[in-house]
């Protein structure tokens, strides 16, 4: 099987013992928010083995639960109003479409011990890595002003003066990341999982129908109604559950929570309790505004989370709808944190600059100026009176589908770099399936875009389109699995202690044929959907479209 990147001729100086294959994992303190482990070194014994887990907790449950943010609450209870509990089932689907993407991403951290952005530059050169991290900075930037349009629907309910409490927001979000204390971040962020739970009581408070919500989970259906609304609805379901910060933050976090390969089992069983939690609030979120609205003038009529938070005092108490605000108050703060620190750990690997929560603003200053500069301008532009903020809502979706298959690209592609992974990379059923997924978010991500390009799209001609990607999806999953390097025979036995050489030793390379060919679709497919996002933006500010 020829090589993904094919590398250029490098002198290793004779006499060395060391390969380009392997290095040996410097030791490392973790210090997490719930323990400590000196040295990097695992305990033993289930007492040890439960210490250990307890302090390698957060990425996971962070970008799980940070994704569960303003945009998710107002697509989950959107469905959940309209559509009842008719679209849970979508949630179970992409369970192992979270995992597997994001153990990709953990993979790449622990054995690399770099950034995403920074895996890009050293493999396929900075041209690409400042498409992708300037795509995600503008992404995120209007990602940040949708979590502080959040912020601002939950004090109105809550009655509480906008100014005040975007004021305070902001300060908490800044304050957070700002000590040089990696450990007090991580403090601040799980408490701020932990309020996600809120979202619990509402349901024990509603008593939705668990019966069905049960079937609803497991027996796929489209509710009647408007075909083109539901599927789009769907898409935006997708989208708003597997975001492209998300691959970035994980990534970065656990490079700078200095979890390397031998503690991967321990990180994979953190992603997958922040998976929970996160589907978890979305079954709660549909299920209990199912119950609220059903059978109610406002069924079918989602406006916004503010007003939601309203139906819930009036259908179901004030209790209820209090906690809500409050929830989404939590997930707004999560959200524009973690987005606001994927963006400045991106950046500082583009420019190979200091980026590190264990670093004060003086010792890393750019990484903290614009962390604190993103969270900022979020807060002023929503306080400002004439802000389009419905168009830029509209335009963190539309953008959000575009970058997720840039971003997800790269991701398969260097877990098939054997040069960065060694004996972790990716096996050939694992490239089905991820190909098969990347494939299937760029139809998805093209759906999303020609619905709000073309809004006159009739349901017949989405299920069309739908029935077509699906099977290029696979037909690009199956030529995925040709891009799988192949593994040496001991690579279990090699795992523990592999680690990538430094960004700076590994040896240039260039894209093979293989990759060649995945990133010149990359690119057509970039220009085109951003070229039309960027005309309709313009259309509708103009008020000619």
């Amino acid at each position: 099987m020829a090589p993904l990147l094919e590398p250029s001729p490098v002198l290793v100086p004779a006499g060395t013992a060391e390969t380009l294959a392997s290095v040996a994992a410097p030791p490392a303190q973790i210090r997490g928010a719930l323990g400590s482990i000196p040295h990097g070194q695992e305990a033993r014994g289930w007492a040890g083995r439960l210490r250990t887990l307890l302090a390698v907790l957060g990425p996971g449950l962070i970008v799980m639960v940070g994704d569960n943010d303003a945009g998710a609450f107002a697509v989950y209870t959107q469905a959940g109003q309209d559509y009842g509990t008719a679209l849970l089932w979508t949630l179970l689907l992409l369970v192992p479409v979270l995992y597997v993407n994001q153990e990709m991403v953990l993979r790449l951290g622990a054995v690399s011990g770099v950034g995403h952005a920074k895996l890009i530059v050293a493999r396929f050169g900075r041209l690409w890595a400042g498409v992708s991290v300037i795509s995600l900075l503008v992404l995120n930037a209007l990602t940040i002003v949708t979590e502080f349009i959040g912020i601002t629907l939950a004090l109105d309910y809550l009655g509480l003066s906008r100014l005040v409490g975007v004021a305070v927001a902001a300060g908490l979000i800044m304050a957070a990341a700002g000590t040089g204390d990696f450990r007090r971040f991580e403090r601040v962020a799980l408490t701020l999982v932990a309020g996600s739970l809120l979202l619990l009581p509402v349901v024990l408070l509603v008593h939705p129908p668990l019966g069905q919500i049960g079937r609803d989970l497991l027996v796929p259906q489209l509710p009647e109604g408007n075909l083109a609304r539901v599927l789009l609805l769907v898409v935006a379901i997708v989208g708003t559950t597997i975001a492209p910060w998300q691959l970035f933050f994980q990534q970065s976090y656990i490079v700078d929570k200095r979890i390397t390969a031998r503690f991967i089992a321990y990180e994979k069983a953190d992603l997958w309790l922040g998976i929970v939690v996160v589907v978890v609030g979305a079954v709660a979120m549909m299920s209990f505004c199912a119950a609220t609205f059903a059978g109610t003038p406002q069924a079918g009529g989602f406006t916004d989370v503010g007003d939601v938070a309203r139906g819930l005092q009036h259908h179901a108490g004030t209790v209820p709808a209090t906690l809500f605000a409050l929830a989404l108050l939590d997930a707004s703060i999560i959200g524009a944190a973690a987005v606001s620190l994927s963006t400045a750990y991106a950046v500082g690997d583009l420019f190979a600059a200091g980026h590190s929560l264990h670093r004060r603003p003086r010792e890393a200053w750019g990484f903290h100026a614009l962390y604190a500069g993103l969270v900022a301008a979020g807060a002023l532009l929503v306080l400002l009176p004439g802000v389009p903020l419905g168009l830029i809502t509209e335009g963190v979706q539309t953008l959000a589908g575009v970058v997720l298959p840039v971003s997800t690209v790269f991701l398969l592609l260097l877990c098939n770099d054997s040069t960065v992974l060694g004996p972790w990379v990716n096996g050939r059923w694992m490239n089905l399936f991820t190909g098969t997924v990347v494939a299937g978010l760029v139809v998805l991500s093209g759906l999303l875009i020609a619905a709000v390009l073309v809004p006159g799209l009739s349901g017949g001609w989405l299920i069309g389109l739908l029935g077509v990607g699906a099977v290029g999806a696979v037909a690009v999953g199956i030529g995925a699995m040709r891009l799988a390097p192949a593994r040496p025979a001991d690579a279990t036995a090699q795992r523990p202690g592999w680690r990538m050489l430094p960004p700076e030793r590994l040896p240039a390379a260039r894209p093979a044929g293989g990759a060649r060919v995945w990133l010149v679709g990359l690119m057509g497919y970039l220009v085109l959907s951003c070229g039309m996002v960027v005309l309709h933006v313009a259309q509708v500010a103009l008020g000619i479209g």
